[in-house]
């Protein structure tokens, strides 16, 4: 048995495809099957079943590819140790976001990181927060930027900043000619969301209490923060927005933009890894970089109120 084999049907179980995990691995895809078929022949199982498409794990292979996991991230810690101790900042961050931070964070922060650590790849997954914390337990990320709390024991949160949450409100709309807005004046019926899984569409949920409204049902649901403006701005609809996507609006769309009053609605951004996790020096290096991309005043939870998620 060897860590390649172990790679291999990590790499087997990730992708649920021999070719594509063949790619992954940058070997052909006869000599990842073969190292794989050495591997079952010396442990006397199958470790996947391969009349299913895609393959997937047979039961005992399941487990046996869970401490194959294990055993591949108690070996990249001995790799990290040596690497940290070299002077040079050399390596790979795989990073998870969500949809509602990444348009605003990653393009300063690819930028940023490329000028002054240029030995650094920053290899990035954008997906919902239940999929980057599934991921940072398998060991397919290393890190995550997520909205928190969690609650989750196996992952370690690290506060970045508390984004601030605005109305955005179309000119035809009542609350137009309002600087600041209460959340009980919101419309369900105008308010435009996020689809299901957006931990933002939760917390506008328990923002305008609307979970006491059992036969709610949205006209519009979209992954999407600009589409939710655009759908604005074309009626007398109303939404939420975080404070990332309000500080590229210019002066003019401003004027759509209202408070809500103090102390304001926010949502905790946090640097998230699983408690293992491995990497430190460049986990603290993107740290460094996402807050001299935050404002400073975002920092602190100043006339703030987090406002809850329900994962």
């Amino acid at each position: 048995m060897t860590l390649t084999q172990l790679e291999y049907i990590a790499a087997v179980d990730t992708c649920r495809h021999f070719v594509l995990a063949s790619e992954k691995c940058f070997v052909t895809q006869p000599t990842l099957s073969m190292q794989i078929q050495k591997l079952e022949e010396e442990l006397g199982v199958k470790i996947f079943d391969r009349t299913k498409q895609p393959v997937i794990p047979t039961e005992i292979g399941a487990s046996i590819i869970a401490q194959a996991r294990i055993v591949l991230r108690e070996a990249g810690m001995i790799r990290q140790m040596i690497s940290e101790q070299k002077d040079t900042m050399t390596g790979e961050i795989r990073i998870g976001i969500i949809p509602t931070l990444a348009p605003y964070l990653l393009p300063p922060l690819f930028k940023n990181i490329h000028e002054k650590y240029p030995q650094v790849s920053l290899v990035i997954k954008e997906t919902i927060t239940e999929e980057v914390v599934q991921e940072l337990k398998n060991n397919r990320l290393d890190c995550g930027i997520v909205v928190t709390p969690l609650k989750d024991s196996s992952i370690k949160e690290d506060v970045l900043f508390y984004e601030e949450l605005f109305v955005y409100v179309s000119k035809k709309n009542a609350l137009y000619d309002k600087k600041y807005v209460l959340a009980t004046e919101i419309d369900p019926h105008r308010l435009w969301l996020l689809e299901e899984g957006h931990c933002f569409r939760s917390q506008i949920l328990n923002l305008c209490e609307l979970r006491k409204y059992s036969d709610l049902h949205f006209r519009y649901e979209t992954g999407n923060i600009e589409t939710l403006k655009r759908m604005v701005d074309k009626s007398d609809g109303i939404t939420i927005l975080p404070e990332l996507a309000v500080m590229e609006f210019t002066k003019p769309q401003m004027k759509f933009v209202k408070r809500l009053k103090e102390p304001s609605p926010a949502r905790e951004v946090s640097l998230v890894t699983h408690r293992d996790h491995l990497k430190t020096k460049l986990i603290k290096i993107l740290k460094e970089e996402i807050l001299t991309i935050v404002p400073k005043p975002m920092q602190k939870l100043h006339k703030k109120k987090v406002v809850e998620i329900n994962y």
